[in-house]
């Protein structure tokens, strides 16, 4: 898959395109019907297929301070995108000066002039423009214009509930990691450097890799979790703590991670931390011995689960 920064970086002599365009923030079920459905049109025409999405997220340019929370980070979506089958990738740089283009402008400069559009596939609910004013009515009527034609992806959903990034932040936010799973077609992701953080977990017999996350990345709500870390391509087993550590009287929110039958030195490096299963919610104990006989709990409960 090509990977261009901006839609200015399309090269001389590219062709005709089939164009999908969102913010495909986790590339969850919906997602790829969408992202599918533009690869297959362009498979079926002999055509690029072209994914556009933006950095950073529209809402943090258009409303500061209103950034969502993070289901994929930037290179984990471009590789999620990759795996659909996606011939480029263009991620245009969202700025103040590139939310002003009116939908009229959008569709001729980007669409038109620069990725030479023969399809544009889009969702239901797709919207475009300045203020978001320009709808799939309105893209349709632009497409007769400018010759392209505009496919329709239906919206994806099971038992009654539509597939959106907001909805599976909210599942992940109330720890209904199986919700967002199901979903997005795979656990919830996060990643980060291992810091050092109060190496208790090590005192108590239960060694953990603290993660250090982005600033915006979706966390799961304050429990015990079955995952698995992945590390250098390996999946690992592990029991995922996420909280304040209260037993111990913290006040800051930690994501952690103790790895089954493992105790190599992580510090520093880069790990990603996929969440299977929610055991419980954060519990204040006692003391030390209630505790450590929760986590031997916690652990036999998890290693069962990641079993099955």
């Amino acid at each position: 898959m090509q990977r261009w920064r901006g839609y200015e970086a399309v090269p001389s002599g590219f062709g005709r395109s089939v164009i999908t365009i969102g913010v495909f923030d986790g590339v969850h079920r919906g997602h790829q019907a969408t992202i599918g459905h533009a690869v297959s049109r362009a498979r079926e025409l002999g055509l690029q297929s072209v994914v556009v999405t933006f950095d950073p997220h529209p809402s943090e340019v258009v409303r500061p301070g209103t950034h969502p929370a993070v289901l994929t980070e930037p290179h984990r979506k471009a590789e999620l995108i990759a795996e659909l089958g996606v011939d480029v990738l263009c991620v245009v740089p969202f700025t103040l000066e590139f939310s002003k283009l009116s939908p009229q402008q959008f569709v001729h400069d980007v669409l038109v002039e620069h990725l030479h559009a023969a399809v544009v596939v889009v969702g239901e609910n797709f919207r475009f423009g300045h203020r978001a004013a320009g709808d799939r009515a309105l893209l349709s009527e632009l497409g007769r214009t400018f010759g392209f034609a505009v496919d329709d992806s239906p919206l994806v959903s099971e038992h009654g509930t539509v597939f959106s990034s907001t909805y599976i932040r909210s599942c992940v936010d109330a720890g209904d990691v199986a919700a967002a799973a199901e979903a997005l077609g795979r656990p919830h992701r996060v990643e980060g450097v291992v810091v050092r953080g109060d190496q208790r977990g090590r005192q108590l017999g239960f060694p953990t890799a603290n993660l250090l996350t982005g600033a915006w990345t979706s966390i799961p709500a304050d429990g015990v979790y079955a995952g698995w870390v992945i590390r250098r391509g390996e999946r690992l087993p592990a029991a995922a703590s996420v909280g304040t550590n209260p037993t111990f009287s913290g006040t800051e929110r930690r994501v952690e991670a103790h790895i089954l039958d493992f105790d190599d030195d992580l510090y520093g490096e880069r790990l990603e931390l996929e969440f299977v299963d929610r055991r419980r919610g954060q519990v204040k104990f006692d003391g030390v011995e209630p505790l450590i006989a929760q986590m031997k709990e916690d652990v036999a409960q998890i290693r069962s689960v990641l079993e099955r």
